[in-house]
């Protein structure tokens, strides 16, 4: 069991934070697979963008399971403190610093990875936004900046005589973005230099590599990001092998069914048709694209209009024997 502030973790499997993927249905989707923790998508430290509709809806945690950890993101200490005071008050209970995201829009604006560049700037969002709230704060990062630059046992230590409670860490450098494979031994040698709880995140796609993972590095949990893209079931497959030493079968096309017919339900009540049908896209793809005839199911669903429309075509591929003949979707185009 991980303990962050008063809270346990009772499963070494967490959900990463993912933009435009780790929203409130996908998160109790992963809750409900055994994820022991699952961390909000990132919102912006800058309040006055609050009010937009896409932040009302990450600020969203109505209905979830304790402890609720949110992300957040930006460049400047006191933006960052006040995020944190805010997001405490409307109920967050972990708040989590965003130190990780490679992505240049992100970096662009000295946060995200690019923050790992300045020790200095790092230290003082550590000590302002840990000062600004009673409740935990964590922190995500990544291994350094560049292969040649790789400070993440120095951030480490740093976040750990701040007060930092717990640390992810992906094992890529900013400038490696997702490319090549994620390296552990800098992982390896953050857990010798700090005592919080450690999380390794990055190319953990199975029950065996997490097992791998979390047997050398010496981390307290692994961390899954795009591995639980159409795939929530992970979470249950990584807690049972770590469990028991064996592995669970993969689900059956019923329960594939059952749960995204489920998930795409979620998606429809929490952003209402019109955004749900759209954003129910990329998942449905994540499930299902993979398959026997999954490309060309993915050109005929991306046309449909409405949730109807969408969980029809899903039963029809999904129960008809993966429908070898996409001409037996008789689903109209709107």
């Amino acid at each position: 069991m991980i303990k962050i502030g008063p809270y346990s973790v009772k499963q070494p499997t967490i959900l990463a934070p993912m933009a435009g993927v780790t929203d409130r249905p996908f998160r109790q989707l992963c809750r409900e697979m055994g994820a022991g923790l699952v961390v909000s998508e990132m919102v912006t430290s800058d309040v006055r963008l609050w009010h937009t509709r896409k932040s009302q809806l990450r600020l969203d945690h109505s209905g979830e399971q304790a402890p609720r950890s949110v992300q957040i993101a930006g460049g400047d200490p006191e933006m960052l403190a006040e995020a944190a005071r805010m997001n405490a008050a409307q109920g967050a209970q972990i708040i989590d610093i965003n130190m990780g995201c490679p992505a240049k829009k992100v970096c662009n604006k000295a946060a995200g990875s690019a923050l790992l560049k300045d020790e200095a700037l790092v230290a003082d969002i550590l000590q302002a936004v840990v000062s600004a709230v009673d409740i935990p704060v964590t922190l995500k990062i990544r291994t350094g900046w560049s292969p040649e630059h790789r400070n993440g046992v120095t951030i480490a230590k740093m976040a750990q005589d701040a007060g930092i409670q717990a640390l992810a860490v992906h094992g890529r450098t900013r400038s490696d973005a997702y490319r090549g494979d994620a390296e552990y031994n800098t992982i390896a040698e953050i857990r010798q230099a700090i005592s919080i709880p450690l999380f390794a995140n990055g190319d953990i796609t199975s029950p065996e590599k997490a097992k791998f993972v979390l047997d050398y590095t010496g981390a307290d949990a692994v961390m899954i990001g795009r591995a639980a893209q159409g795939r929530p079931w992970i979470f249950r497959e990584i807690n049972h092998y770590l469990a028991t030493g064996e592995k669970l079968p993969e689900p059956d096309i019923d329960t594939v069914y059952q749960l995204l017919n489920q998930h795409l339900s979620a998606l429809y009540a929490f952003y209402g048709d019109y955004m749900g049908v759209r954003i129910a896209r990329k998942h449905v793809n994540w499930y299902l694209g993979t398959r026997e005839d999954g490309v060309n199911f993915r050109k005929l669903f991306n046309q449909l209009e409405t949730p109807e429309q969408q969980q029809m075509a899903v039963e029809q591929f999904l129960l008809n024997n993966l429908c070898p003949n996409l001409a037996d979707l008789q689903i109209k185009v709107a």
